[in-house]
């Protein structure tokens, strides 16, 4: 075999390459750090296992399926998460290239000419040289500097995955959040129509009844009034619709212009019960808790990389081809050529440069360690905001439809005493003004109770599950 003897240190050496992966590597290896984790919930009603999967089916809404699959499709955002999810990969790719040893040709043709009039002149004062060679060079990674730049990679990969999940959870919130505005807003807008016309009719009796005597012109001034306040409150609910509608189309990744969602008036859903599983659960649950312990990985890997600056690196150089005058002669065994041999380098005066270069790192980490367990902290304080929620808006939507029932039952009677000649009109524009703001309240508390319950499932994580691979990062 022609390049034997320079192939030999290199095939020990990648014989032994698994005896150097086993050393340990210099740095701390990662321990998830201690996280105080409360024993319950308060006002859960249930603490069996959140749901998994694609949670918006919990509406059993088709309109809203469609939405959400759309937006998940070609939601813009989510493309570019997605994208950044393939770059760390990639990356973590290129890192683990440098477990291997880097080869590359390099053949090249030189034509020279020395000159005839200097002291030493070279028997032949031109010259040709053909040149087919291959350098390669291998970092041997004794103290671990390669591997925890491989572990910092993965991590890294991980923490990007993680981030698309929760872009990904953040995306699908926000299109059920705004699908359950829509559907709000339009019975509002409903309501006020309805207020609209009762307002015009109201206004042509009272015009009819200032015509015969039994109204003043005070009375017409505010039955007009309340017509165009009621009118008003119409253009502003549409003006409302539309903005967010427009901002479901940008979800879906649709131009506004060419979007439209047809209105949705319906009775509102009740919230689905949405178990909220157990606290110490939650740091398995959520993506962005995942990508800041996987951030947190990345940055303790970065400590013994950091570390490794103060060791020595061993490197292998070598190179092997032919070189010869003339190109029919360059693959003859006596134009062989090659060169082999190791080659140290140990840090004896650095500036201080690899010092800082630990503090900083170690600072890094510490700051990581503190987002990491702020991320926590808020979760806890999402989930728990979210339960609390779902208890008491339930007692106040039950309090308002109490107040709804009551306002109708008042503006009956208010209605009544006018035509018999009891009271004046402005009651009856009371008690009409009185109705109309407790059925709004009441189709605003119905969707907030939507919300929140979408609040809740997002702030336990929808239906995401930590990935073998990133829990291990």
């Amino acid at each position: 075999m022609k390049f034997f003897l320079p192939l030999v240190p290199w095939s020990l050496l990648l014989a032994a390459a698994p005896a150097f992966a086993a050393l340990p590597a210099i740095g701390p290896d990662y321990q998830r750090p201690a996280i105080a984790a409360p024993i319950a919930w308060k006002d859960a009603a249930s603490t069996a296992t959140p749901t998994r999967g694609e949670w918006w089916k919990l509406f059993h809404d088709a309109t809203l399926d469609g939405l959400e699959d759309r937006a998940l499709t070609a939601n813009q955002d989510l493309v570019a998460a997605a994208a950044r999810v393939a770059q760390a990969r990639a990356a973590a790719g290129f890192a683990r290239g440098n477990y291997f040893p880097a080869v590359g040709a390099r053949p090249s043709f030189d034509r020279s000419r020395t000159s005839t009039s200097t002291d030493n002149v070279f028997p032949v004062a031109e010259s040709s040289t053909w040149r087919g060679a291959f350098d390669a060079a291998w970092e041997i990674d004794l103290f671990g500097r390669i591997r925890r730049l491989n572990e910092s990679a993965r991590a890294e990969a991980a923490a990007s995955a993680a981030d698309f999940a929760q872009v990904r959870l953040s995306l699908s919130a926000e299109v059920a959040v705004n699908y359950f505005t829509v559907q709000a807003l339009d019975r509002e807008l409903a309501l006020v129509n309805d207020g609209v016309a009762l307002r015009r009719k109201n206004l042509e009796l009272v015009s009819a009844r200032r015509t015969d005597g039994a109204a003043t012109d005070f009375d017409v001034a505010r039955a007009e009034t309340e017509l165009a306040a009621t009118e008003a409150e119409s253009a502003a609910l549409a003006n409302r619709r539309a903005a967010v509608q427009n901002a479901l189309a940008v979800l879906l990744g649709e131009a506004a212009p060419s979007f439209q969602l047809s209105a949705i008036n319906v009775q509102p859903l009740a919230p689905p019960d949405v178990p909220a599983g157990l606290p110490s659960e939650l740091l398995e649950r959520r993506p962005d808790i995942a990508a800041a312990e996987a951030a947190l990985a990345a940055a303790n890997a970065r400590i013994g990389v950091a570390k490794a600056a103060f060791f020595p690196a061993i490197s292998l150089t070598g190179s092997f081809g032919y070189a010869s005058s003339d190109l029919d002669t360059l693959f003859n065994s006596g134009s062989k050529i090659w060169s082999v041999g190791p080659s140290l380098y140990l840090p004896v005066f650095q500036g201080g440069r690899n010092r800082a270069n630990l503090a900083r790192s170690r600072a890094a980490f510490d700051e990581s360690v503190a987002l990491f367990r702020q991320r926590v902290l808020v979760a806890f304080r999402e989930v728990q905001d979210a339960l609390t929620g779902s208890q008491l808006l339930a007692a106040q939507a039950a309090a308002q439809e109490r107040a709804v029932a009551s306002a109708r039952h008042a503006s009956e009677l208010a209605q009544t005493r006018y035509d018999a000649g009891y009271v004046a009109y402005f009651d009856v524009i009371d008690a009409q003004r009185t109705v109309l703001a407790a059925e709004r309240a009441a189709t605003q508390l119905a969707a907030q109770r939507l919300v929140n319950s979408i609040a809740l499932i997002k702030a336990l994580g929808g239906g995401w599950s930590r990935p073998a691979a990133v829990a291990a990062n």
